[in-house]
């Protein structure tokens, strides 16, 4: 029996494409897109206000960050989930079926942006420090892919913002149809947009030296990730209870809580030299 707040709970979309006119799109891969076209708006808005670059700076940047994020995010699934692909290779690229692990992304996407930024001649690590919100802001957006494609959901629920998934895959979960799960890509992209806030905020009333803000978003992001991992029932390696990506986002956390309490007794021992310190500009 549906449960009393069926009225109340989230559907899902009847298909992953969209139809613009003539023009049909896959929902994951647009949603990916306007997520990094948004992130690389802000960034360019914030070296120019800062007066460390322009946006064409940072669109020639993205050329080559935004492609290695994608590599990095699909080789990290890929690796930590061989199983599904160890015996049909040609599903490695199909890359708008979903599977782009963020970790990966982040990782390369961030490393290949600094060599592209040093290879500009811009500061890196203030460009990395007017990052960092943008990044937080192009995940929320990119999460709603998760949703077209009824993927990364949690576990059931009766709460009345309770996800709706077709039958079909209801049922291959285990559970009768019907069943409403949590929203865990909508507690993500509500979370990142929030810190991206946050982060915003802080680089403004915060004097932090070039790149530790990236710290903080780190520090937010896998302390947020750690709880939502927890809800999610999709198949994942499991290790000592936990699933493997709350064990990045434990080590990820631990690293940059290092590096934050670095800063702040850096910060206590030293007054701040104002040109190690980000200029402000008009748009935080």
């Amino acid at each position: 029996m549906p449960h009393l707040y069926i009225w109340a709970s989230i559907p899902s979309p009847s298909t992953g494409t969209l139809n613009l006119g003539p023009v049909r799109m896959n929902a994951y891969g647009l949603m990916i897109a306007l997520g990094v076209v948004v992130a690389v708006w802000l960034i360019g808005k914030r070296v120019e206000a800062r007066g460390v670059g322009t946006s064409e700076d940072i669109s020639s940047i993205a050329m080559w960050a935004v492609p290695a994020g994608v590599i990095g995010a699909r080789l990290y699934h890929v690796v930590t989930d061989w199983s599904r692909f160890s015996n049909n290779y040609g599903d490695i690229v199909k890359v708008w079926q979903g599977g782009l692990g963020i970790w990966g992304g982040i990782a390369l996407g961030v490393v290949v942006g600094m060599w592209a930024t040093h290879r500009k001649g811009l500061p890196v690590l203030l460009v990395v420090t007017c990052a960092a919100p943008a990044l937080a802001i192009g995940q929320a957006i990119g999460r709603w892919g998760n949703w077209f494609n009824q993927e990364l959901f949690g576990k059931a629920t009766t709460l009345p913002w309770g996800l709706e998934i077709s039958a079909e895959k209801t049922m291959s979960t285990g559970f009768p149809v019907g069943t409403t799960f949590h929203p865990t890509f909508l507690y993500e992209s509500l979370g990142c947009a929030l810190l991206c806030f946050v982060l915003l905020a802080l680089d403004k009333r915060i004097p932090l030296r070039p790149g530790r803000l990236f710290f903080v978003y780190c520090a937010g992001y896998t302390l947020m990730r750690f709880f939502i991992e927890g809800l999610r029932i999709d198949d994942a390696h499991h290790v000592g209870g936990l699933r493997l990506n709350q064990w990045v986002s434990l080590t990820v956390f631990v690293i940059s809580i290092g590096f934050l309490v670095n800063e702040a007794l850096w910060y206590r021992r030293s007054e701040p030299d104002p040109s190690n310190v980000l200029p402000y500009g008009d748009l935080q």
